[in-house]
């Protein structure tokens, strides 16, 4: 699939982790870890940009922000560029230092800032790199140190936090300690870091019977919320959610709209499938492919296996879809075929 552009907005809350190149060390030493934290905090307080978490970790690191004077892109440009640049010449080495694009969730605050900033904050210790909860308290680079007070930051924003535990900083500090004690159990939190439409319908299992039911839901990969926190986001934003719950297409299974599709194109259904290059075939797999991953919700490599190509096939032919002249009147047509 092509990426998407980012999302953001004064006051939008993001989740962002950023991981090195196949997964290698972005911070040697202490060093690294203090000149990095010292370039965060410049970026922060001149941009009026909050923090209301994060920890470093030898290979990934992991912020909780809201987007201030400064937009969140920008901001982390100059933070990763500024770094790794430093990193580079400290260390005599060359190249890229960061995996791909850093993720960014725009989250949800009212459901999901409490459970990020456990999330984050428990990760030295899920990591092995603290032996206790204890030790988590004083650990340096991690920003649960200032939340219980052990620690200080003048961009970190544990005030905003603790208000969210408590009506006094004692009782907040309490409150929260015991809050994220809780969150051990848990242990890993998939629904945090991935899969917008999964998060949204809380885990694969519930998804997997809303579609056996014939129900699709409206769900984007860079938002972490509920769906109606999705539609919002994107409206505001100026982007089509209806592309994705399409009047019509919402409930079309794959082998309908393989067989719609064919029957516009006047071919067997069962030549899609096939390797066939004629034209004909493969301007209607494109269609197929387009109208499965925008309008219906398919992934591509859900669409890969119907088809019998790979998803990388898929994604391409979306592009094209897309871009084809005619495409909205065919899934006009297709939408009207009764055989649906």
């Amino acid at each position: 699939m092509p990426r998407k552009s980012r999302i953001d907005a004064p006051g939008a809350l993001h989740h962002i982790i950023v991981r090195g190149i196949e997964r290698r060390i972005i911070f040697n030493d202490d060093l690294d870890r203090k000149n990095f934290l010292a370039r965060l905090g410049d970026l922060l307080l001149e941009s009026r940009t909050a923090c209301y978490a994060w920890a470093i970790m030898p290979n990934h690191m992991h912020l909780l922000m809201k987007t201030g004077l400064m937009p969140m892109a920008t901001l982390m440009r100059r933070l990763l560029t500024g770094y790794a640049m430093q990193f580079n010449r400290r260390h005599h080495r060359h190249g890229q230092l960061f995996q791909n694009r850093y993720k960014s969730f725009l989250c949800e605050e009212d459901v999901y800032l409490k459970e990020l900033v456990r999330y984050i904050h428990l990760n030295p210790f899920r990591a092995g790199i603290i032996p206790d909860l204890n030790a988590l308290k004083t650990y340096p680079y991690c920003g649960h140190s200032a939340l219980v007070g052990k620690a200080g930051h003048a961009w970190q924003d544990t005030a905003y936090v603790l208000r969210l535990f408590g009506r006094t900083q004692k009782d907040a500090r309490r409150m929260y300690a015991s809050f994220l004690s809780k969150g051990v159990s848990q242990g890993r939190r998939p629904d945090l870091v991935g899969g917008g439409l999964i998060r949204s319908v809380g885990g694969w299992t519930n998804l997997k019977s809303l579609r056996r039911g014939g129900t699709r839901i409206k769900g984007d990969e860079r938002i972490l919320g509920s769906p109606d926190f999705v539609e919002s986001v994107l409206k505001a934003a100026g982007e089509a959610l209806a592309e994705k719950a399409h009047p019509g297409a919402a409930h079309l299974d794959l082998d309908g709209l393989t067989h719609a599709v064919a029957g516009y194109f006047e071919i067997d259904a069962n030549e899609l499938k096939s390797p066939s290059k004629r034209q004909r075939t493969c301007e209607a797999r494109t269609v197929v492919c387009y109208v499965a991953v925008r309008r219906c919700n398919y992934t591509c490599a859900e669409v890969a296996r119907n088809l019998n190509i790979s998803p990388s096939t898929v994604s391409v032919a979306v592009q094209r879809g897309q871009a084809h002249p005619q495409v909205e009147k065919i899934i006009r047509a297709v939408m009207r075929d009764e055989s649906i």
